[in-house]
């Protein structure tokens, strides 16, 4: 089984901890902060309490063992380079650090970690993209200059097939599924509405204006093609 630890259990670290072990990953959960630990230990195969900057205590729980260690620490600057620093020379295969201004990422980049967790910058970029277009609901970084979106069906296409769109020739993208909302009834008998998704969409399917298309590409290619 995969083992990841997380480090820092402040919101982004307990979300990204719960979520691992939801997905089959055995997960050490580490935080300063006892009532942290406390909170998540139910959720994880393993939480406890301890400075994460104390090399010792980081060997007591064999942190140099785990598949990838991911730094989530946010506020304390210092903490979070110190423990990645730690990590490095412990020769931990792969990590991951959060960074909150540019100097803390420069830094991170010269410890040669495997990722930079830029979340402030990386959430404002794909709100902004998100903004810019009314077509696009959601926007994923996939690597600089290219992402995932959700783009609402554009005019211009209702009642066209893949087919004829031809997104990949035409556009430079590629459609990678299609969302589609169904009328259903829910357990007391009232109307709503259920996400169907189509992950395999076929070339044929004629699209709706309700319909949202799951589009990869270049930033570029993604505000053209959500144009229409």
């Amino acid at each position: 089984m995969r083992s990841v630890a997380v480090i820092g259990l402040g919101n982004f670290g307990s979300t990204v901890a719960r979520e691992l072990t939801d997905h089959g990953v055995q997960v050490i959960a580490l935080d300063e902060q006892k009532e942290r630990v406390e909170a998540i230990k139910e959720s994880v195969a393993f939480a406890v309490a301890l400075n994460t900057t104390d090399a010792s205590a980081l060997k007591s729980v064999a942190i140099q063992d785990v598949d990838i260690a991911i730094v989530c620490i946010g506020e304390d600057v210092e903490a979070n380079l110190l423990t990645t620093l730690l990590l490095k020379k412990m020769g931990v295969k792969k990590i991951w650090a959060r960074a909150i201004n540019p100097l803390q990422s420069e830094i991170l980049s010269s410890l040669d970690v495997d990722d930079i967790i830029n979340l402030e910058e990386q959430m404002g970029k794909a709100i902004a993209r998100s903004l810019a277009s009314a077509n696009v609901s959601k926007h994923v970084p996939l690597s600089p200059g290219h992402s995932v979106a959700e783009v609402k069906v554009p005019d211009s296409f209702v009642g066209k097939s893949l087919r004829e769109i031809d997104p990949r020739k035409k556009h430079s993208v590629n459609v990678v599924a299609v969302k589609t909302l169904v009328p259903a009834i829910d357990d007391s008998g009232e109307r709503t509405f259920e996400e169907q998704v189509d992950d395999v969409p076929p070339p044929d399917m004629k699209l709706t204006e309700d319909q949202v298309l799951l589009v990869a590409g270049s930033d570029k290619n993604i505000e053209r093609f959500a144009k229409g």
